[in-house]
Formats: structure tokens, sequence, C-alpha cells
């Protein structure tokens, strides 16, 4: 087996495997890791079997002597097709374990891709994590419908969507991300002191390069933003990146109804609907009111494990 770093000249074998893994993201694509590159050292690698085949891909960056995978994206992990098995996969952990600590590092930081991600069955690295004593350290609390079979919305949450509903919100897409990142810049500020991760001018450029996957739909009243959310589509599976909801849309049902709105009508034939982590400090902490919010429209727990190697 071969171990190669990735560089720009591998692009092409890259991305074409990220389209055919069996737990593959939209965001594992270059075009969408290297918006960031200024932030993070790239350390992706590539493992080839003795036919030159790829066998597996890891997204992963360096931080000090911590190999991470990856530092800029909600999760990461190996990327992997139908040749997989359990017994490959300890192999690759075996002969990666001796990389790493060949180039340095001291300290291997995995983060599991969620199971609702998975168009087929993908856990052989949670076995092989188990074998190699990894350590798991923080895990995430996220919260997703299963679309086939909705849970009955709470009481409040069906007031809500009925309050949205008759108030008469214009529920479209929308392509000005600039003045959604400043409604949702106002909301984290006001509630949790911090900012968006992504730029409204980054969103725009991502969601030109994945027109298909990144998508913004709002609750609108009289050409005035009440509420809104980023969607990333990654096929079976979307997930609402960003959620912002403005004091007055919180009043009168904006959110609520755009929310109902995709999920009975918009994305009604696909399998999850993530709406994202409520939890943190490492996980220690749970938002209680943030996933309550999330719960009252049918979503249940699933959760982001972050693992590590001490190499």
């Amino acid at each position: 087996m071969q171990i190669a770093k990735y560089n720009p000249e591998m692009v092409k074998i890259w991305d074409e495997f990220v389209l055919m893994a069996k737990n593959r993201h939209f965001f594992f694509q270059r075009g969408y890791m290297e918006y960031h590159s200024d932030r993070f050292i790239d350390c992706s690698l590539l493992f080839f079997d003795d036919r030159n085949r790829l066998l597996a891909i890891i997204p992963a960056s360096k931080s000090g002597s911590r190999f991470v995978s990856h530092g800029g994206l909600t999760f990461g992990g190996f990327l992997v097709d139908d040749r997989m098995t359990t017994s490959l996969m300890l192999e690759i952990f075996d002969v990666m374990k001796m990389y790493l600590r060949n180039e340095g590092f001291s300290e291997f930081i995995y983060k599991c891709i969620p199971y609702i991600y998975h168009r087929y069955p993908a856990e052989e690295d949670r076995y092989a994590l188990f074998r190699n004593k990894a350590e798991l350290f923080r895990r995430d609390v996220s919260t997703a419908v299963y679309l086939p079979d909705k849970y009955k919305y709470h009481k409040l949450r069906k007031r809500m969507v009925s309050k949205g509903k008759k108030n008469g919100f214009v529920l479209a897409e929308n392509r000005d991300f600039s003045s959604f990142i400043a409604l949702e810049n106002q909301v984290l500020d006001k509630y949790h002191g911090v900012s968006a991760v992504h730029t409204g001018k980054e969103l725009e450029l991502l969601a030109s390069k994945f027109p298909n996957n990144i998508k913004l739909y709002t609750s609108s009243l009289n050409g005035e933003l009440y509420a809104g959310t980023v969607i990333f589509d990654n096929g079976n599976t979307v997930h609402t990146q960003y959620i912002a909801n403005s004091d007055a849309g919180r009043k009168t049902g904006a959110l609520d109804c755009l929310i109902d709105y995709l999920l009975t009508d918009v994305y009604a034939d696909r399998e999850y609907f993530d709406f994202g982590t409520s939890s943190e400090s490492d996980g220690m902490y749970l938002n209680e009111g943030l996933i309550a919010q999330k719960e009252g429209f049918g979503a249940r727990a699933v959760v982001h494990d972050f693992y590590r190697i001490m190499l």
C-alpha cells in the first residue's frame, strides 16, 4: 500500500473519488475545501494499493504536531467506495499510523462522518478506531428528521407554523446571501457574541461553484427579510448550515412556516433533514432551548464523534 500527500495535480482523481464514495459529501470536493486554504495547512492523503488503484482518501489539515480530519470541516474521516472492507480498513490504519509518526505527528484527530451521510453502511473506520484504542474525547449532538416517516410537530411549533401561514410570508429561494448573513450575524452577536464562519461573499462564491448543493431559502413580507436558512444539499440528506430569525420573525412564525415549507414541500422526497448541532463546549453543554425548537419539528438525535489517537 502506498500513501500520497494531496497536491493540485490530483484534483481530478480526488473529486472523482469523492463523487462515487459510499460516504460522500460535496464539501469534500477541492473546490469547496480550498476556499479557506489560507486558514488551514492542508495535509490530505490518498491511499493506493499495489496496482495503483485508489482505495481511500482522507481530507485533513495540520495544526502543529496534530493531524486533523479536517480542521475546516464539520466532519471528516476516510472516504471509501464499495471495495472497502473491515480488514482493509485495519490495514489502512496501521499504515497510516506509521506514516504519521514518520512525518513527525504526535496526535491524530479523527472526526467521524455521521451515518445519515452514508449512502451504504460505511463504519469500517469506527471499528478500526476501537481496535486502535482511540479515545472518544468529544461528542456533539445534532438533530435530524427522518422524512419518509416524520414525527408530528409539537403543539407550539404547529401553532407558530399556522401563524406564519396566516401572516402571508413569501417563502422562496433567494440569492442574496449578503443580506442573509447580515441578519445571521445580528442574531449570533445578540444571543451568542459570535459571528458566522462564512461571509456573504464566501457563500456567494461557494454557491456559484456548487449551485445544486448550496441554496438559500427566505421568509419575507413586503420586501423585508424576516428569516432564512442556508441549505447544504447532499442528495439523500439536506442540512441547515445556517438558520436566522429576526426578532419580528420570532413573533410572527416566519421561520416556522419556512421550515415547514422545506420539510413538506421542497425536500419531502429526501431521507434526512439535518438541523445541525445544538451542543457547545466540546459537547459538554447542551443548548436545551435550541434543540427543543428542532425537536419540535420531529427531529431526533444524531451524534458527531471526535476521536484521538496518540502516536
